[in-house]
């Protein structure tokens, strides 16, 4: 048995055996590269290591702590008023404004981790205060970033679009954009009716109440605290109903928010993070750290109890499979897997098995990898003539980058961090099954769209 069969194996034990509630997948996934290393592998702890995500480590804790901070000094709940009345209180309209902000955010240059980790926060913060499904805001945000990545100058599209030209194959950025684009919103309509949307629609709210206050009786005349979830959303989420959503309460307040010097430097601070990573291409993690400091010094009641609100079990999960991940990757597990595709004399079939391993693998590692190894290893079907270029990498492209919603890839982590704690395991599982689902269905249908009719 190859090292490579054996990585694999040791991966579908490591998801079997976290079934188990006591047994954190994260710790497990990096007891399993510890192990694969030491027997398989022969790597060394410095080799294990280095495979350990440091950037995404920051990022997470960065945009959480930061969010923490700004949830403290009500600078949220003052953006969370200014939304809603942009809208002029349309509940439904405000998942929407999220994809929008997020699909403009990476069509103009910024990494999908810059503008899910600036939006994320902000949206989840919405969809806690005015009873959203929290799955539905989060999937929105994650999907608006794979919408406008794809354009000509966005790290998707000019990382695909690079690799296209390199290897000489027919190209069309503008198809590659529109597709993405408008595939990303026909699923986003789905998700806005499978999680809850549809009781959205026709409610309004004028303000936001911060939580920790009374709102008027909910439906069946319960009481519920401004900001949560109605307990009809809990039992839903104990149930396991995919359309759990809470029922928003409007709520007044008696005094309206309003713009003191720490608000106002932190809303600077996150202005200079979008300015960062779109025009300077600077970490945003750190950036994120930075901007904490100064509101610490600036404002230290604002820092009370953030770090602890750090999604410190995400970021483990998160961190323990990417490390794995990359040492699958040292191995040359995910080449052997596409060498293994790139030799079936079937190039349809091997084209839906090249979109079907950018899928799973996106899942759980980076889209932007992906995206560079697997059109190279589909250039011997490309350059046969039997499948068509454009349709494949179209399709491939797309169902690479559909699956970032998964908690366990960049845009789903940060949704998952971003999630009230009481809610979190919800989301977690819920984005789980989404991303697994949708690493499956998403390159059949990219593939029935775009490959079958340009190869007939």
């Amino acid at each position: 048995m190859s090292d490579q069969v054996i990585s694999i194996i040791a991966l579908v034990l490591v998801f079997a055996v976290a079934t188990f509630p006591a047994v954190h997948l994260g710790v497990l996934a990096l007891v399993a590269a510890f192990i694969v290393g030491a027997t398989v592998a022969d790597e060394s702890t410095d080799d294990l290591f280095a495979g350990f995500p440091g950037d995404l480590f920051v990022v997470l804790v960065g945009v959480t702590l930061l969010f923490a901070i700004a949830k403290n000094n009500g600078t949220v709940d003052w953006l969370v008023n200014a939304a809603v009345k942009a809208v002029r209180g349309r509940i439904a309209l405000i998942p929407w404004v999220m994809f929008l902000v997020t699909a403009v955010l990476t069509a103009v240059g910024a990494v999908t981790p810059a503008a899910v980790g600036i939006v994320a926060p902000i949206g989840l913060g919405f969809a806690a205060a005015y009873g959203i499904n929290p799955v539905l805001m989060g999937l929105l945000i994650a999907n608006g970033a794979s919408a406008g990545g794809f354009s000509p100058i966005g790290v998707f599209g000019s990382i695909t679009n690079n690799v296209v030209e390199r290897n000489d194959l027919p190209g069309n950025p503008t198809l590659l954009f529109t597709a993405s684009f408008l595939f990303n919103v026909a699923l986003c309509v789905i998700v806005f009716f499978i999680f809850g949307g549809r009781q959205l629609l026709g409610q309004r709210a004028e303000t936001y109440k911060a939580p920790g206050t009374m709102a008027p009786p909910g439906p069946g005349g319960q009481l519920v605290e401004a900001g949560a979830t109605p307990r009809h959303a809990h039992a839903a989420t104990e149930t396991a109903t995919e359309t759990a959503t809470a029922t928003a309460v409007p709520t007044t307040q008696e005094e309206p928010l309003r713009l003191d010097g720490p608000r106002t430097l932190t809303l600077l601070g996150l202005l200079g993070l979008v300015a960062g990573a779109l025009f300077f291409d600077l970490d945003v993690g750190l950036m994120a750290l930075t901007i904490t400091v100064v509101l610490s010094l600036v404002s230290p009641k604002s820092v009370t109890g953030a770090v602890d609100r750090c999604a410190w079990s995400t970021v483990l999960l998160v961190c323990g499979i990417v490390t794995y991940v990359s040492q699958m990757e040292r191995m040359g597990t995910i080449d052997y897997l596409g060498k293994q595709v790139a030799s079936i004399q079937a190039p349809l079939v091997g084209a839906l098995l090249i979109c079907l391993i950018g899928a799973l693998v996106s899942a759980f590692a980076s889209t932007t990898g992906m995206l560079g190894a697997l059109i190279p290893l589909a250039v011997p079907f490309l350059l046969a003539g039997e499948v068509g270029a454009v349709g494949l990498i179209t399709a491939l492209a797309i169902s690479s980058s559909v699956v970032d919603a998964s908690p366990f890839s960049t845009s789903g982590a940060l949704v998952t961090a971003n999630t009230p704690a009481d809610q979190r395991d919800f989301v977690f599982r819920r984005l789980m099954i989404w991303g697994l689902g949708i690493s499956l269905i998403g390159p059949l249908v990219t593939w029935g769209l775009f490959v079958v009719p340009s190869s007939l």
